[in-house]
């Protein structure tokens, strides 16, 4: 049977469960939850992986990959945000941008990254500097200054 041969006498769409309308109804009590159990509840969705209560699978597989852990991560600023906060000849360190609050957490150092236009000359000290960063830092005149790795006053 296609759906154009369906006439009037044949309903095209399933009605929707009634529940909870009485017993009379065939879906009432229960509601074709069953008794008790975590089913049964309310906002009881569980979740994709829920495997009723014993080891999920996914934390039976052992681990993969590796995580370093002397992986350095460094706090970033672009060559923009300089131009915005500071004026021609300043000075730039990790301390005056962590109290001017540029930067929030300097985690490991400082990296100085090439993003945007640098209209006039900066001392710039940091632990690292972008290819980009460094090559725009200079060609306004300004001045590139290393910082040793874990030294993070200046």
């Amino acid at each position: 049977m296609m759906i154009h041969e369906v006439n009037r006498r044949v309903r095209r769409h399933k009605r929707r469960k009634r529940l909870g309308r009485g017993n009379a109804g065939g879906h009432g009590t229960t509601c074709g939850r069953g008794t008790k159990g975590f089913k049964s509840r309310s906002g009881s969705g569980g979740y994709a992986l829920y495997s009723g209560g014993s080891l999920p699978f996914y934390l039976k597989l052992p681990l993969r990959g590796f995580k370093n852990p002397r992986r350095r991560e460094y706090a970033t600023l672009n060559v923009s945000r300089l131009q915005r906060h500071f004026k021609a000849g300043d000075e730039v360190t990790p301390r005056l941008l962590k109290e001017r609050g540029i930067v929030k957490d300097l985690k490991c150092g400082l990296k100085i990254l090439g993003e945007g236009e640098l209209k006039f000359p900066l001392t710039v000290h940091a632990h690292r500097f972008s290819r980009e960063a460094r090559r725009k830092i200079e060609a306004v005149g300004g001045r590139v200054v290393g910082l040793p790795p874990g030294r993070l006053e200046k």
